[in-house]
């Protein structure tokens, strides 16, 4: 299999740049880089884990045109000029393929991984892709100034420091250099809400291990107990799509297949979810 011959240069001088910038200590080798996604989800009119399985790599919003978060992935928008700001110009050229990959460090060592409001399932990423990976506190959305590399970061001090709600805690994560599956990936993690479907199927082309976290599983009443989190309307739209009063992933997945709901309405619905669920509910 061939993958795209990525410009390491670009990277090496973004590493740098963050690195001049960055204090701290050197981080603890048992933490992990997290890339979150919806495992559902179809780029290209194909599920995105058979797409990644034929590309061999995980790819940016840059190339998919796709995000579980803002989508200002183009010349002159916001993402392009926060990561000109954070890695000092390197990228402000660069074909797509050439872009970092956004995750998350998983410092608390959570099983559903360190950023989880991007996505029900995540690659965990190997020790060896630290070396290569910028971090920032808070979300590079804030255009923060805190920023870290393998060998000097704070920021795990910070957020925990931090009085942040639980989805929005995390430290951004940036893997310079691409995501090859076989060279970079210790493991798919998926929701069991997916055990036994298409999915799980698809989990095992990509040729890494596949494991499985605790699970996010809401109820519509303990959502709707919260209407101020996401809005009146998320309960509403949560209500809807709910099967026998309850929410999870897969669920949620259908009703943007069948598009029940603008994307950003149901991605809000996913973060109800995931913010107020169980692994111990059932329906």
């Amino acid at each position: 299999m061939s993958y795209p011959s990525l410009d390491t240069s670009r990277a090496a001088a973004a590493v740098a740049h963050v690195r001049n910038l960055a204090r701290g200590q050197r981080i603890d080798p048992s933490w992990r880089v997290t890339v979150h996604f919806h495992p559902d989800r179809l780029v290209d009119d194909m599920t995105i884990l058979r797409a990644m399985a034929t590309d061999g790599r995980y790819r940016s919003q840059f190339e998919t045109g796709t995000s579980n978060g803002g989508l200002s992935c183009h010349t002159g928008g916001d993402r392009w000029r926060w990561e000109s700001r954070l890695f000092g110009g390197a990228y402000d050229d660069a074909p797509p393929a050439a872009r970092p990959v956004y995750g998350s460090l998983n410092h608390r060592h959570r099983p559903a991984g360190g950023s989880p409001r991007f996505g029900s399932a995540h690659l965990r990423l190997n020790v060896a892709t630290l070396a290569r990976t910028t971090f920032c506190y808070p979300d590079s959305v804030f255009e923060p100034v805190e920023v870290g590399t393998a060998d000097r970061c704070a920021l795990a001090d910070l957020a925990d420091a931090d009085d942040k709600e639980p989805l929005d805690d995390y430290v951004e994560a940036h893997v310079h250099g691409g995501v090859v599956l076989a060279r970079d990936v210790e493991a798919l993690v998926l929701d069991p809400c997916f055990r036994d479907t298409e999915v799980e199927a698809d989990a095992h082309l990509l040729g890494v291990p596949v494991q499985w976290h605790h699970g996010f599983r809401a109820r519509i009443d303990d959502i709707a107990a919260h209407p101020g989190y996401r809005g009146p309307d998320i309960v509403v739209a949560a209500a809807l799509i709910a099967r026998e009063g309850i929410l999870d992933a897969r669920i949620i997945g259908a009703a943007v297949r069948e598009g029940l709901f603008d994307e950003q309405s149901l991605k809000r619905v996913w973060h109800c979810t995931a913010r107020f669920g169980h692994p111990d509910i059932r329906p």
